[in-house]
Order: structure tokens, then C-alpha cells, then sequence
């Protein structure tokens, strides 16, 4: 069980140290929005990685035949984040007011932590990435291993990313304390 545990802690921060789309993310929703609106984001994130462990691991010839359309989905996706971009980017404008220096930001409503929460998770989800990534290793690791210590890895796993994003989460309000307007 411990080999099961050091394998959890080795693809836990394989995933929370690898750069992508959603560390800026998690990045911008705290600097815009604050602790509330980073961890909204987060959370869907993690719903979506933990559905997706589930999913390759209950459903694992299920799941490889849908990798079958992973340039459809990697389309689908991409068309989505640039479309997110592009919104954001030229439509979407963050509204700052100075307060003595430091940025002051409403706090965000129920609705925007709703948007912000299905943000983050059809973002993690339409990510190929993400999905070859779990599916990879739950695939990999069903060869070898019991259900019980396929268990232990996964939740290991997902802890130490759950624990990566917190820390994402508050190091990015510390740096927003630090940003001005200008």
C-alpha cells in the first residue's frame, strides 16, 4: 500500500506542477474576482478531474474507444478556449477602482461563481490533455494494480492536486494585494 501512496504523491505533483491553461486561469479568476471567485473555479476543476478518474477507471474500455474521436474533442475544446479568450480579451473588460493605491474589486454574485464553477469545469474537461492523462494512467495502472491501491493512487493523487490549487488560490491574492491600477 505504501508503493500505492508514493505513486498517488508522484502523479499528484506531476499534475500540479504542469503548466497550461488552467493555472493562468486559476490565476486570473483570483486577481479579478478574489479568494471567492479562484476558489469557485477551482472547484469545478476539481469536479471535473474527479469525474474524470471515476470515469477511466469504472469505464475504462468505454472511455478508450472515445479516445477514438480525441481530434474531435481537441477541436472542440481548443474552439472553446479560444472563443473564451477572444471573449474575454475583447469583450469581456475587468472594471478596476483605485482605493489609495490598491485595487479594490466588487465582490462577485452567486450567479458569477456559478459561471466562474462551469468555467472551470467544462475547461479541465474539454481539455485532451487532461483526459489522455487519466485515462493513460488509469489504463496503465489497471494492468497492475487492485481496484483498492488504484483507489489509494487516484486519491493521493487528487489530494496533492486539490492542495496545489489552494496554494495557487492564495498565492495569487497575496500578489494581488501587492498590484496596483497602474
Amino acid at each position: 500500500m505504501i508503493e500505492a501512496i508514493w505513486k498517488g504523491l508522484a502523479l499528484g505533483i506531476v499534475l500540479a506542477l504542469s503548466v497550461g491553461p488552467i493555472i493562468f486561469t486559476i490565476i486570473k479568476q483570483s486577481l479579478t474576482s478574489g479568494h471567492k471567485g479562484g476558489f469557485s473555479f477551482v472547484t469545478g476543476v476539481w469536479l471535473s478531474d474527479i469525474i474524470l478518474v471515476i470515469l477511466s477507471n469504472v469505464f475504462t474500455e468505454w472511455v478508450t474507444r472515445l479516445l477514438e474521436y480525441k481530434k474531435l474533442i481537441g477541436y472542440g475544446g481548443s474552439s472553446f478556449l479560444i472563443a473564451l479568450g477572444v471573449f474575454f480579451f475583447f469583450f469581456k473588460k475587468v472594471h478596476l477602482k483605485s482605493t489609495a493605491g490598491s485595487i479594490h474589486i466588487d465582490e462577485p454574485s452567486v450567479h458569477d461563481m456559478v459561471k466562474t464553477f462551469a468555467s472551470g469545469l467544462l475547461i479541465n474537461t474539454l481539455k485532451p490533455g487532461v483526459l489522455a492523462f487519466w485515462l493513460g494512467n488509469a489504463t496503465v495502472l489497471a494492468l497492475t494494480h487492485t481496484l483498492k491501491q488504484r483507489i489509494v493512487i487516484f486519491s493521493t493523487c487528487l489530494i496533492i492536486n486539490m492542495a496545489a490549487d489552494v496554494g495557487k488560490v492564495l498565492m495569487a491574492g497575496k500578489l494581488r494585494k501587492r498590484l496596483t491600477v497602474h
